[in-house]
């Protein structure tokens, strides 16, 4: 069958794939049409809050007679066990343009697509390329990408101001975006936090210590008042989850 009777038979990328890229196969390339870069959310994570999420992928491909259409969906799991899929709002439609770079659309609604936080971490694309005179490349795993839970992170020192040499206690809180209850929620016990100072006037910050999250995901410590200066608490992130840091908060010392 040519691709162009595939294409005409199929609706949507989801159909088109299961035709064109059975289980049993891998990619599939006919004539000289070629995918030559592949560009998820302009190469950074994929981080969902509680909130419906729209990012990019930018598909590059290219074919001497030109591009008829590219396309893509995303999808967790194995190309051949797919947990989940998610197609683009549209494919870029044709260009005379020999080589051409389509911006794809993508939703992810937590709660929906990504259910819940079983699905955060890594993530595929499948992408596909036709040419007007039947060539076609077809990739089961154009890229990989990954897709994180969205971190807030809260810090309070005091008292304020503060005697020089006295203690000062800095409290904390790191929270996660919970896609199954469309809330945020407490990150687990037992997780490191730094917390960092910078001094009055420095655009520098470095670490002081490291503390450990409690069960209810708060953080807290005393350091000795020496320097005017800023301190927040820094979440390094992890697989599934996003770094993030606390707003600052300034302390006079007297």
């Amino acid at each position: 069958m040519r691709i162009s009777s595939v294409v005409a038979a199929t609706s949507g990328v989801l159909a088109l794939s299961a035709l064109a890229l059975p289980a049993a196969q891998a990619d599939q390339k006919y004539g000289d049409t070629e995918i030559t870069s592949v560009v998820v959310n302009d190469g950074r994570p994929v981080v969902v809050g509680t909130t419906e999420r729209d990012f990019t992928v930018k598909v590059t491909a290219t074919d001497p007679s030109g591009l008829e259409q590219i396309n893509a969906f995303l999808y967790h799991g194995t190309f051949e066990n797919q947990d989940v899929t998610v197609p683009s709002a549209a494919a870029c439609e044709a260009t005379t343009d020999t080589t051409s770079t389509c911006t794809l659309t993508f939703t992810l609604t937590p709660g929906t697509v990504p259910a819940d936080g079983s699905l955060a971490g890594g993530w595929s694309l499948s992408a596909y390329a036709i040419a007007p005179d039947s060539d076609a490349v077809f990739l089961d795993a154009a890229a990989t990408f990954t897709v994180q839970r969205d971190t807030r992170v809260t810090a309070d020192a005091t008292p304020e101001p503060v005697k020089f040499g006295k203690n000062l206690t800095v409290k904390g809180s790191v929270q996660h975006a919970d896609w199954a209850a469309g809330a945020y929620a407490p990150a687990a016990a037992g997780r490191p936090v730094a917390l960092q100072f910078r001094l009055a006037d420095c655009d520098s910050w470095i670490t002081v210590k490291t503390v450990r999250t409690a069960a209810d995901g708060t953080v807290s410590t005393t350091v000795p008042a020496l320097l005017d200066g800023s301190y927040r608490w820094s979440w390094a992130g992890t697989a599934d989850t996003a770094a993030a840091v606390s707003d600052a908060d300034y302390v006079d010392v007297r």
